[in-house]
């Protein structure tokens, strides 16, 4: 229960998380009237991931113009794959342009969110501020919490250790030598960093990538005006970067011809960079294309043919004062040991603290896995909406255009509520379930379970695709774009509870 020393605040909807998803939904709210809301949000700035991540390198790895709000569109991107410091101004120019600023509250982590039977509403604390809201909605990210592994004798090590998403600036890494555990997305951008600055640097690899050449043309002035002048111009590049990306979902549902074809870029990528057999055969998969996420780059495998760099092919095992050991034995003595090991996405951090009817904890409701009725409403905790939760990751295309139809579907239930002055949604436990089941099925013969690799879309638990959505992406609007009540049980309004406001 709420404490309280503190304030007591109505308001309509409380959003959780000023990022991507959190920002989007509030502009959604407020250009279609409802501004009776909050965006709480634990850290003392806006941003999400692109403000946890400033480690040397990071930047989009789909290209800018499909990786920004259909409604805001920006023609002023200076690369095709923007650096992450250019997305995160993108982000704060949003806010404040569309007047977000002062529904913004910095610094106020949702410490408890729970149902309130009697009054029908969510029961939101932060450190300062209790809020009593109608809606819920959780806009906290796949990529909002950091995973680092639980690894014998990490406490002993004698030098500097870090998350790559939480990057300590203080440390200097001239001179060091540097161990980078992890080859995935964040990985290879970080490594052609590391190694201009390290004397030594030794990259554990516990599978390798597939990796795709990626050049990033820079935009001129020129391109960036007529994208100003143009609308049109800009909307058309748009759809044509986005088709082309969608094109690619054939080879992840198993399709052989187009899997041979896909496999060919990365390879012949692979091939072209990297002439010594041992480093390639290294470097080279041993699951189909796909299963892990595709990644891209042109500065990676030169960046590991260096004379300092050292590719160690084994996943670290555990640490030894200084030195790092390989679960393959070899060892190695570092200054400082980099983790670029990814995010806790199948098992949200924030499912652990949200409680739904008959005090039933979200985090237990999901203990075989994630699921939600159109990937966004879970029986058992009503006018909850999630937004990047279950089956709304994207293995092929920009995760923006899965964020902007769950904004449409949530804009759709409150303005449903409103109309009809319904006070409480909660979907059917049959319609969650035949959900589910769709989409279970849309998930067979994927790569993502079929491709003989171990990743972050499958729940570990279960061995179900919880976490990416197993079809093309318009799939994804045409399904779950809209709000249809038949799916929810709706009661008529309750009193609301005497609170003081402020």
């Amino acid at each position: 229960m709420p404490n309280n020393e503190n304030l007591t605040v109505t308001t309509d909807t409380v959003i959780v998380g000023a990022g991507f998803a959190g920002l989007g939904m509030g502009i959604k709210l407020k250009r279609s009237g409802f501004d009776d809301f909050v965006i709480i949000e634990r850290e003392s700035d806006l941003g999400g991931a692109w403000r946890d991540n400033t480690y040397p390198g990071v930047a989009c790895d789909v290209p800018s113009h499909v990786y920004s709000y259909s409604f805001r569109t920006n023609p002023h991107w200076s690369r095709v794959r923007a650096p992450g410091s250019e997305i995160l101004e993108y982000l704060r120019t949003c806010a404040r342009e569309e007047g977000l600023l002062s529904y913004l509250r910095f610094d106020a982590p949702m410490d408890r969110a729970t149902w309130d039977q009697d009054s029908g509403r969510w029961i939101v604390e932060t450190p300062s501020v209790t809020y009593s809201a109608r809606f819920l909605v959780t806009a906290c990210g796949h990529l909002a919490d950091e995973k680092l592994p639980d690894l014998p004798g990490v406490d002993s090590f004698a030098g500097e250790y870090f998350h790559s998403a939480r990057w300590n600036h203080e440390v200097s890494l001239e001179g060091k030598r540097i161990a980078l555990i992890g080859s995935g997305a964040s990985a290879i951008q970080l490594l052609p960093e590391l190694a201009k600055v390290g004397s030594e640097v030794v990259v554990f690899q516990r599978s390798p990538a597939y990796i795709m050449p990626s050049p990033n043309p820079v935009y001129s002035e020129a391109d960036q005006r007529l994208f100003e002048r143009s609308p049109d111009t800009l909307r058309a590049l748009r759809t044509e970067t986005f088709w082309t990306a969608e094109a690619n979902f054939a080879a992840r549902r198993g399709v052989p011809k187009y899997l041979e074809a896909g496999r060919k870029i990365p390879l012949g990528h692979l091939d072209r960079s990297v002439s010594d057999p041992e480093l390639k055969a290294k470097l080279t998969p041993d699951y189909e294309l796909g299963c892990k996420r595709l990644l891209g780059s042109d500065l990676y495998y030169p960046a590991l043919q260096q004379d300092h760099v050292t590719l160690e092919a084994s996943a670290l095992a555990r640490i030894d004062g200084s030195r790092v050991i390989s679960a393959a034995g070899n060892s190695f003595e570092v200054d400082v040991v980099v983790f670029a090991t990814g995010f806790e996405a199948a098992e949200p951090v924030f499912a652990n603290v949200v409680y739904g009817r008959d005090g039933l904890q979200l985090a237990e409701s999901w203990s075989q896995g994630m699921t939600a009725y159109a990937s966004n409403t879970t029986h058992g905790f009503p006018n909850l909406f999630i937004m990047n939760g279950p089956n709304t990751s994207s293995g092929h295309n920009s995760a923006i255009y899965i964020l902007e139809a769950q904004m449409d579907y949530i804009l759709g239930a409150v303005t449903f509520a409103e109309e009809e002055g319904a006070h409480v949604l909660e979907v059917t436990s049959e319609a969650e379930a035949e959900y589910v089941a769709d989409v279970r099925q849309r998930s067979e013969g994927t790569v993502w379970l079929d491709g003989g690799c171990r990743n972050w879309y499958v729940d570990r638990r279960t061995g179900a695709l919880t976490l990416i959505w197993p079809d093309f992406m318009h799939a994804f609007r045409e399904l779950n774009a809209t709000f249809e009540p038949d799916a929810y049980s709706i009661d008529t309004p309750v009193a609301a509870p005497s609170v003081s406001v402020g």
